[in-house]
C-alpha cells in the first residue's frame, strides 16, 4: 500500500513539474514569427501616428528605424485606424530623413487623407533635395483647384511635374471630407507612374501624369541619393527648410494617417490590401 502511495505521489510530482516546465519553456527558434520587414526591407518608412502620449515627437515616430521627427507641430485626432494627425496652417512635420529610402530606384507612397474642399494650393509631403534649385525637393505632392469630385493633382518628381492639370483633373472625390486612401507608384522598368484611389488603380490618367523622362528619354532608375529631410503635412518652408517661400505655397489642412514609403512597386493586390485593412 505504501509503495502504491509513493508511486502515486511520484506521478503527481512528475505531472506538476512537467506542467510548470511547459509554462516557462521557450518555443524553438523556428516557432517565432519572422520579421516581414527587416532593416533594408521594402518598407522604408512608416508612421501610423498612433501615439497617445503628451510628447508629439513620440506620437509621430517612424517605426521602421525608431526615426523621431525633429519637430511635430500637429495635433493627434481619431484616424482611419487608431490615431491620425490634423494638419495646420503654415507648419508641417519634419523628419531628419526617410531612412534608406534614398537608395530606392522605384517607389510606392501610400497613405490615408481626409480633406474638404478649399481654395489653397496645398502640399501634402516633400522629400527634400537641394539638387533641384527651385523646388529643393526630389518628390512632392500638391493638390489645388478642387471640388468634392475632382482636383488638379500634381506630383513633383526630381526635375519633372507629373500633372493632372485643370484641363484633365484627377476625377476622384479626394476632397469630399471623408477618409480616402492614396497610393502613388513609380516603376523604373516602364518609367511610368501609377495612381490608386481607395484601393483601385486610376485609369483616366493623362500622359502628363504618366511618362517620366530625362533628356527626352525614359528615366529608368531614380537617383534619390542626395535626399535629406522628409516633410509630412506641408512643403519645405513649413518645416523651416530651404525651398520656395511664395505666398501660394500652403501646408496641408486636412487629416493624415498611416503614411508608408516603399522602395519598390507594390502590386495592385498589395495596395488593395492596404485599403481594405485600413493600413
Amino acid at each position: 500500500m505504501k509503495n502504491i502511495f509513493r508511486l502515486s505521489l511520484l506521478g503527481m510530482l512528475v505531472i506538476l513539474i512537467g506542467g510548470s516546465c511547459q509554462k516557462t519553456s521557450r518555443p524553438p527558434l523556428g516557432d517565432y514569427p519572422v520579421d516581414a520587414n527587416p532593416p533594408g526591407g521594402p518598407l522604408k518608412f512608416y508612421t501610423a501616428f498612433d501615439g497617445t502620449t503628451d510628447n508629439p515627437l513620440m506620437n509621430a515616430v517612424d517605426s521602421i528605424r525608431a526615426n523621431f521627427p525633429s519637430a511635430n507641430p500637429l495635433t493627434s485626432i481619431p484616424g482611419v485606424s487608431g490615431q491620425a494627425v490634423q494638419g495646420a496652417s503654415g507648419v508641417a512635420i519634419n523628419y531628419p530623413s526617410a531612412n534608406d529610402f534614398k537608395t530606392a530606384t522605384s517607389f510606392t507612397l501610400a497613405f490615408w487623407v481626409k480633406r474638404s474642399v478649399n481654395t489653397n494650393t496645398e502640399f501634402y509631403f516633400s522629400l527634400k533635395d537641394d539638387t533641384y534649385g527651385w523646388s529643393h525637393s526630389a518628390i512632392f505632392l500638391l493638390v489645388e483647384h478642387g471640388t468634392d469630385t475632382a482636383a488638379s493633382f500634381k506630383v513633383g518628381l526630381m526635375d519633372q511635374w507629373m500633372e493632372f492639370p485643370d484641363s484633365h483633373q484627377f476625377h476622384e472625390p479626394l476632397l469630399d471630407g471623408n477618409w480616402h486612401h492614396l497610393a502613388i507608384v513609380y516603376d523604373e522598368t516602364t518609367s511610368q507612374m501609377a495612381y490608386y484611389f481607395d484601393g483601385e488603380q486610376v485609369t483616366d490618367v493623362p500622359a502628363s501624369a504618366l511618362n517620366v523622362t530625362k533628356n527626352g528619354q525614359p528615366r529608368g532608375p531614380l537617383d534619390l541619393t542626395k535626399a535629406t529631410n522628409f516633410v509630412i503635412g506641408g512643403w519645405n518652408k513649413h518645416a523651416g527648410l530651404s525651398g520656395p517661400t511664395d505666398d501660394w505655397v500652403s501646408s496641408f489642412g486636412g487629416a493624415m494617417d498611416q503614411f508608408r514609403v516603399y522602395g519598390k512597386v507594390l502590386t495592385p493586390t498589395e495596395i488593395k490590401d492596404l485599403f481594405t485593412n485600413k493600413q
